[in-house]
This record gives C-alpha cells, structure tokens and sequence, in this order.
C-alpha cells in the first residue's frame, strides 16, 4: 500500500466507530486526521479530559457577526470522536483537514468561485438513500444496520467501492462544495505524508462519500487552483454541549440519525444488545407506573428474534425490537411507543464540556451563575416554579427574565400570575437546546456578564423602539429582570413617547403594561416611584381621549377599542389612587350613554358599571331598553349585546340570575326581523357559544318556560329552578367540607361555623 489509510465512515455510525478503533490498533498510525475544521485542532487536547463528555460539538462563529456559525457535532459512538480518542490514548497527533471554517462561514451566503448556474429541478443526492434502495430496501437505515452494524469485520473496501461507483454515476451529487472541501483535504494529506512518511503511518477517518475523491490522483496545482480566491473570515471556535436529539436532524456533517439513542445503545453494548435494550424499555415503561415483568421481556426478545430470521434479517434491529415492544409490551398500543421513541430510540442526553474550553467571557459569567443558583442546563424540558419572596427563587427569576431580554430562549414563562394582576410566584419551562451557545455569542457584544448585557440591551431596545407599547413592556421586563440602571432611560424614552403620541389606542395598549410593571416592583421591592407618575399621566390623557375616539368605528375597530377598556379598566384598578378610579368611572358612564359610540363599547362599559356596583338593575335595565328599541338597527343592537355579556365575562349567569335582562334580550331577539336576523346570528352565535354547557342549559329552560311562564321570578310565580326566596342554611352548610379541603385546612370541622 502507498497511499494513506482511507477509513471511509458514516458519521455519528456505531458500526463504523468501532471498525475505526478495530482498523487503528491494527495499522498504529503515526498521526490521524479527521474531517473537521483545522481551527479545532488546538482543541483537541481537552477531548481527554475527565469533564469533556459526549455528545459535544465544535462552535465556529465569525467574531463580527456570531450569528454565522456552523456546528460539528460528535457523539460517543462517532468514529470521528474514536479516533480522537485513540489519538490522545497512543500519543498520535491529531489533525484536521477539511475545509477550514474561516472559508466555509465566509462562503455560507454564497457559492464556491466558479460554480456554476444550477438547473431547478437538480437535487442533492443521498448516497445512503441510493445503496439502500439498489439493495432493495426502503430505508436506508435498516439497510445501515444489515450491511455494517450487525456483520463482524470491517466494510471500509466495500462501502469505498460502492461510492466510488456512485461518483461516477453522479459526480458530485449535487454538492459542488465538496470539490472544494476535497482538494483542500487532499492537500493537507500530502502535507502530512511530507511530515510523518509514506504508507500506512498516516490514517484518515472521513465521510465515506470523500473517499473516491481523496484517493484520485489529482495535482498540487490542479487542488491550488480550486482554492484560489476564496473568501475568509475571522472565526473562534470551542467546544459546546449537544444533545441526542440535536443529532437526529440533519445538521451538521449532514448525516442526521433517526435514532442516536439506539446507536449509542449499540455502541456501548458489551453484548446480547437486543436482551439489554428491551430491559431498558422495561425500566422506562414500569417507571411510568405500567405493568411490565421479566416476562414481558423474556418473550418480547423471542418475537424480536423470530420477526429478523422471518424478515432474513442477520439480528434482530430496531424495528424488529419496535415490533415487538408494540405487541408484548405495549399491548398494541402506540401511545406508550410514542414515549419509548422520544425518550429512548431518540433520547435527551445532553453533553458536558470542561471548564477550560474557551469560551465568550458572557458565557463564563452564565456558566457561574447557573451553578451558584443551581440551575444546571438539561435537554428535557422541565417545569421550575419559583416563589419570588426567597433570595434564591427571585435571583432564578432575574437571571431568566434578564436572558429572554438578550434572546436566549432557555427559559420561557408558563405563567406569571393568576389574572393579570401578578404574585409571588411564577412558572417557566426550561429546556437547554445547542443552538443557545450560539444566542450567548451573539448577545456578548452587549456585555462580559449577563447583567451589563441585559442593562445595555435594554437602553438600546428603548431608544431604537418604534411603539409606545414596545417602551412600556421594555419597562415591565426591566423591573423583572431587576435592571435598575437600564430604568433611568427607559422611563425617560417612556415620558417623550408618552408626550408625542396623540393615538388614544397607544396609550391605552400601553397602560395596563405599565401598571403590572408598577405592581411587579412591589412584588420584589424595587423603587417604582417615577413609574406610578408616568403612569397616572398616562391614564388622564387615556381619559381625555378615549370618548372621541370610541365615535364613527367600524365593527374591527370597535372590538379592537373595546380590548383597550378592559385593559384600562384592570390597570386602573390596580392603581392605588382614588382620585382616578372615580374619573373612571365617569369615563364609563359617558361612554354607556352616548348613541355615538360602538354598541359594543356601549354594552362593555355598561356591564363594568353593573359589575363595580354603579349602575343598579333598573338602570342597567333601561340602558339596555334602550339599546334594543325597535329603532335600533339589529346589528347595532346585536353589538351591544355581545359587549354586555360576550366576550367571556360571565354574562350568561348574569341573565339566567336576572330574568328582567333575560326578557329584554328574548324580547328584542323574537322581534326581530327574518333578514336582520340572519345578519345578527353569526354575532349572537358567538355572543352565546361562549356560554359554559349548564349555562347554556338554564338558559334554554327558562326561555322555553318564558319569562311570563309558571315559576318565573318575574312575574311573582316562584323562582328558577335551583333557588330559593332565602338561604337554606342545612344545603349551605353541606359544602363547608368541600370548601375546607380545598383551602387546604381540612374537612373535618362542622360545617356550622363557616
């Protein structure tokens, strides 16, 4: 032999990891290189150290712009990670030699120099895809599994055959770059051969589809020539934490697996790997509280095993031993083999890297406070409550409001209160996904640690921020993420946008942002002094403004104002400020009485007069008499409605408890006429459908009974059914216990007391 050995592989492979170890203790090679970016190889190194622990993956990113960035992933049952290993365990160097990633990041908007116009229809071929469908399979990865993972010896000649022919067949496939990534691998082969001698002392693990091309006889020129004029950028490269289900999209080498988690099985299988994983099954299925016995797994091995000598298979694989869950295990049902796949076939292992691999010193400064707060990233996503009155929870709570404000997804918020008015507690689903090391990069040009960053991205936001709106959640998220020093020029952004902005809808959108902001800093104790003035600034001119601009609306702009008024309304009455709840309710009352405005803003305001206590039931009576004369047009009167009791607040017990209201709105509706009232069904459907089942049902009853009907309250006849003219205190006293041992303060107390 007098070229270098050519150990063609499939990335993220077990069967080709461990013909890779086999083929190195045989040949002792003097260096290895491996297909991957020469940047990393002074990283190389820390792949020996005890903290370093796969699945990881190579970062490269442009210094300038850290969004550009490709990853090199590597698993435990990688050949590329083997033989790494194996570098580092027999003092071998360790090269790589593909194209560097100061050429591929600098190329990613484009294309190689010359490459040339590419018909439409062209496809990039899958060389896996075409062996497994020429052998008669439709899936390349069961065919994976016949031909490599379950024979003895190694298939580096026959799968550098079978490419070989696949190159003359198809060229390139349809990945032009490789030409360019293959010249450069070759050079650096030569290179090395120079150094380290001829023959079998130089070994190369790379894709098996490279392996043609690398063994072609090609000139130095000729390669030179390929790389000529290639862009480059500036690029730092690490090591971050991947994960199994990272691996299982095609990213990366390109070679995505549909199942990491059985390969790694595979892989780390001493042996009987069929009996082994389905007892891992059996583990996964009894821990989720389903009956499972040693049985179970006794026979399902025996199906597994029958199903592979049925199918002519060598062993049993995955979707013999998928088979065999269904049947045995899962008693033909899918739902449990759904959390099978997710959890095992797939799996959720995420990586370690050590200490010392570089990293942006905003990472570093992350990296710190996850551990002082006991935070540690995982690739499941989990649920963390928080209770805001302890120092630790309210510090989790800081750091992940602070990420979300620098775009790092790693926590996102389940829920912040009950209503909108905030508490002590919050929820958030956290899961740790690799594309986050890139977010970290990128968000360090705001700053070292993660409190500057989030401080001057927030400033920044304010300043650059096109909406009132947009200011007034910035200043909520500051006073969340607890960056007080980012306040000062976010309350005064806030006070210009404030003062320049005439639109009513604005201010309105911004209030009740504003308010939580307020009661958000009671919660954990911060200065909110220059917002409370802000903010009631804010709500006079909403005050001022809003009877004009509820006048001459179309239906769209009528509902889209009427969410405005709830808003004010649930900010305005979080305001610990008198004076302005009772210009409110002025407000309220303007608007409920005023013909100008959108019925359904008229219907809205009156209900929240009704519900605050301000307006009494012959008032409420006669505004909506008044709303549904004959002289109102249906749509206008069918809008009313829907503001009065839509819109899921609560108005259908409100008319099953009051019959008067009940018999307006049967009234109105029974006269209306036959083409009007084809107009108004879709509203009233709406208005109604929202209704909750038993709602629904009494007040079907009652409107079938009619108002004027034996039993109607209305008419001094009796009551509804279910009600009574004065309290039973024996039927009262029965829910006492209930009530109790919901509180949480037990059941057994009489009832009397209550």
């Amino acid at each position: 032999m007098t070229g270098p050995l050519l150990l063609g592989v499939r990335h993220h492979g077990p069967g080709s990891a461990r013909a890779v170890r086999r083929a190195l203790d045989e040949a002792g090679p003097a260096a290895v290189l491996i297909e991957g970016p020469p940047e990393a190889d002074a990283l190389v190194p820390l792949a020996a150290e005890p903290d370093m622990r796969p699945p990881v993956a190579l970062l490269a990113h442009v210094v300038d712009e850290p969004g550009k960035s490709a990853f090199w992933p590597f698993a435990e049952f990688s050949p590329e990670w083997v033989a790494i290993r194996w570098a580092l365990e027999h003092g071998a160097p360790v090269r790589f030699i593909d194209l560097p990633a100061a050429h591929s990041l600098a190329l990613r908007d484009g294309e190689t120099p010359d490459d040339e116009e590419r018909d439409e229809d062209s496809v990039r071929l899958d060389p896996l895809g075409v062996l497994a469908e020429t052998a008669g399979y439709d899936d390349a990865e069961r065919w994976w599994e016949d031909v490599v993972e379950h024979r003895e010896g190694d298939a580096f000649a026959a799968l550098g055959e079978a490419m070989g022919a696949l190159r003359e067949s198809y060229g390139d496939g349809g990945h032009r770059r490789d030409l360019v990534r293959e010249a450069h691998m070759r050079l650096q082969i030569r290179a090395a051969r120079r150094e380290f001698g001829s023959g079998h002392e130089v070994a190369v693990v790379c894709g098996a589809w490279h392996v043609p091309a690398l063994s072609e006889k090609t000139t130095v020129a000729a390669d030179r020539a390929l790389l000529k004029g290639l862009p480059k950028a500036k690029v730092d490269m690490t090591w971050v934490p991947w994960t199994h289900r990272r691996l299982a999209r095609a990213s990366g080498y390109g070679a995505g697996i549909e199942s990491p988690g059985w390969y790694g099985h595979l892989f780390g299988a001493p042996d009987r790997p069929v009996e082994r994983w389905l007892t891992k099954v059996a583990g996964l299925l009894r821990a989720e509280d389903r009956i499972v016995s040693s049985a179970h797994v006794i026979e399902a091995v025996r199906l597994a095993e029958t199903l592979a000598a049925m199918r002519g298979r060598p062993l049993a694989g995955l979707t013999e031993t998928i088979d065999a869950v269904r049947a045995v295990l899962c008693e033909g049902s899918d739902v449990p083999l759904a959390l099978i796949h997710d959890r095992l076939v797939v799996g959720d292992d995420l990586g370690e890297v050590p200490q010392s691999a570089p990293a942006v010193p905003l990472q570093r400064d992350l990296t710190k406070q996850q551990r002082s707060l006991r935070l540690k990233p995982a690739a499941l996503e989990k649920e963390l409550d928080l209770d805001l009155r302890g120092d630790t929870d309210a510090a989790r709570s800081r750091l992940l409001h602070r990420l979300r404000l620098l775009g790092i997804a790693w926590g996102e918020p389940a829920r912040f209160a009950r209503g909108s008015t905030g508490t002590f507690r919050e929820s958030w689903r956290l899961r740790w996904e690799p594309e986050l090391s890139v977010r970290v990069a990128e968000a360090g040009v705001w700053g070292t640690t993660v409190l500057a960053a989030a401080t001057a991205k927030a400033e920044a936001d304010a300043i650059g921020a096109s909406a009132l709106a947009d200011v007034t959640a910035l200043a909520e998220h500051c006073l969340l993420a607890g960056l007080a020093d980012a306040l000062p020029t976010v309350m005064r952004v806030l006070a210009d946008r404030a003062a320049l902005d005439a639109d009513v809808g604005h201010l309105a959108q911004a209030l009740p942002a504003l308010v939580r902001a307020l009661r958000y800093g009671d919660v954990r104790g911060t200065d909110t002094a220059a917002l409370a003035g802000v903010a009631a600034g804010l709500a006079e001119r909403v005050f001022v403004g809003l009877p004009p601009a509820c006048a001459g609306l179309d239906a769209d702009a009528a509902a889209e104002l009427r969410g405005h008024v709830d808003g004010v309304h649930g900010a305005v009455a979080l305001l610990e400020d008198a004076g302005l709840r009772d210009r409110w309710r002025a407000v309220l009352r303007t608007l409920a009485g005023r013909d100008s405005v959108a019925g359904v803003i008229r219907g809205r305001c009156a209900r929240i007069l009704l519900d605050e206590g301000e307006l009494t039931d012959d008032d409420t009576a006669r505004l909506m008499g008044l709303a549904l004369s004959p002289g109102t047009p249906p749509a206008e009167a069918a809008a009313w409605i829907e503001g009065f009791v839509g819109g899921g607040s609560g108005g259908g017990l409100l008319l099953v408890h009051d019959e008067r209201l009940l018999a307006l709105v049967d009234g109105w509706l029974t006269g209306v006429s036959g083409d009007a009232f084809t107009d108004v069904l879709p509203l009233l459907r709406r208005t109604f459908s929202a209704y909750e089942p038993g709602v629904r049902r009494s007040l079907g009853e009652l409107v079938r009974r009619g108002p004027g009907g034996p039993g109607s309250a209305s008419t001094g006849g009796g009551l509804p059914p279910g009600f009574a003219a004065e309290l039973d205190p024996a039927r009262a006293d029965a829910v006492i216990p209930v009530v109790r041992l919901l509180l949480g303060v037990g059941a057994s107390a009489g009832g009397g007391d209550g």
